[in-house]
C-alpha cells in the first residue's frame, strides 16, 4: 500500500488519489477555493501565523483554515514551527515543494488579470 493511501486510511484529511493523472493529483492537494489563497499569502504577503491568515480579506472560516493548513503540511507543501508553548502556536512556511508552486501561482495571477474583468 502506498504511503498516501496508508495515511488516508488513518487521516480523513488525506483523500485517496482519484487517478494517476498529474492534474487530478495536483487538484487533490490544491483544488479548492482556499488553498491557493493560503499559498499566495505565504509567497507574496509573507504571512506565517494562523492569525495572519484569518485577517485576509477573503474571510476563511477557522475550521477550514485549520484543515487546509494540516492538509498542506501532510502533503509536504508547508512546514510548521512551534513559536509559543502556552498556548501552542505555530508559524508556517513553504517547503521547497511549496516554493515550487510560485510559477503556477504567478500564472494564475496573470490569467486573472487578463481574463477576469
Amino acid at each position: 500500500m502506498a504511503t498516501q493511501e496508508r495515511r488516508s486510511a488513518t487521516d480523513p484529511r488525506i483523500k485517496p488519489k482519484r487517478s494517476e493523472c498529474p492534474i487530478a493529483k495536483t487538484l487533490d492537494i490544491l483544488g479548492d477555493r482556499w488553498t491557493l489563497l493560503l499559498i499566495r499569502d505565504l509567497l507574496y504577503l509573507k504571512k506565517s501565523r494562523y492569525r495572519d491568515f484569518l485577517v485576509s480579506p477573503e474571510g476563511i472560516p477557522t475550521n477550514i483554515l485549520a484543515e487546509r493548513l494540516k492538509r498542506l503540511e501532510l502533503a509536504g507543501v508547508i512546514s510548521k514551527r512551534l513559536y509559543s508553548e502556552h498556548p501552542p502556536r505555530y508559524e508556517y512556511k513553504l517547503t521547497e515543494k511549496g516554493l515550487n508552486l510560485k510559477p503556477v501561482v504567478d500564472s494564475v495571477i496573470q490569467w486573472g488579470k487578463e481574463n477576469c474583468h
